[in-house]
């Protein structure tokens, strides 16, 4: 797109910015977000709320990122790139933050992460192999009435991944956030189990849960 002869062409005129990451610079596209451009330049940046397919949400604060000029850290799935943007995503503050959100949402697990899980894969990869903070855990409350899913709502960490998937991408319908702070959770059927929801069997919510708090029932495969 040009511009009129004697004004600057703006960046938000153009198809492209450039932005420096990691030391690098990169051409992205107008509009796409740190989170984006990383994965266009080959760096990994963590997250726990992101799902491709949904618009981002920034709730878990695990993709933070430095940039300069930023009083803080910010988060990368949902900060758009802007022209000369020079962002840093092993900045050692950030990294600290996340180190320490990740261990907050440890501690209120009643054991591990589920092996596999994307909570336990980040956590291993951060090296946060437990958290330091010791108090209240969630206890163990399951929901089987689920012919082909299992609920374990003590492994739920609030991030809204299943609620938004079912809502947005399959019209379901079928799941809501219950509760505030640490009794924040996902329920099924207005809490009266999967068998008496609008669930389709989609199987949708378990396929994003980073944590396998819904997950397919083994007994029925």
């Amino acid at each position: 797109m040009s511009a009129e002869r004697g004004e600057p062409i703006r960046a938000e005129q153009c198809d492209s910015v450039r932005v420096c990451l990691d030391g690098g610079w990169l051409e992205v596209g107008v509009g796409e977000t740190i989170l984006q451009a990383a994965e266009r330049a080959g760096r990994e940046i963590p997250t726990l709320c992101f799902d491709r397919r949904l618009a981002p949400f920034g709730a878990c604060r695990l993709c933070l990122v430095g940039v300069q000029g930023a009083g803080a850290p910010l988060p990368a799935c949902t900060t758009r790139c802007h022209d000369g943007m020079v962002v840093d995503t092993t900045d050692e503050r950030a990294r600290r933050v996340v180190r320490t959100v990740l261990e907050l949402v440890l501690s209120e697990l009643p054991g591990d992460p589920l092996p596999g899980s994307e909570l336990d894969v980040l956590a291993r990869r951060l090296g946060v192999a437990r958290s330091r903070f010791a108090g209240r855990t969630h206890e163990r409350r399951h929901d089987e009435r689920h012919p082909y899913l299992l609920l374990e709502s003590e492994l739920c960490i609030s991030c809204g991944r299943c609620v938004r998937i079912c809502d947005e991408l399959q019209g379901a319908f079928a799941l809501t956030a219950t509760g505030r702070g640490f009794d924040a959770s996902i329920a099924a059927g207005l809490d009266s189990g999967f068998a008496n929801s609008s669930c389709v069997s989609c199987g949708a919510c378990a396929h994003t849960c980073p944590t396998g708090a819904i997950r397919e029932r083994l007994d029925t495969l």
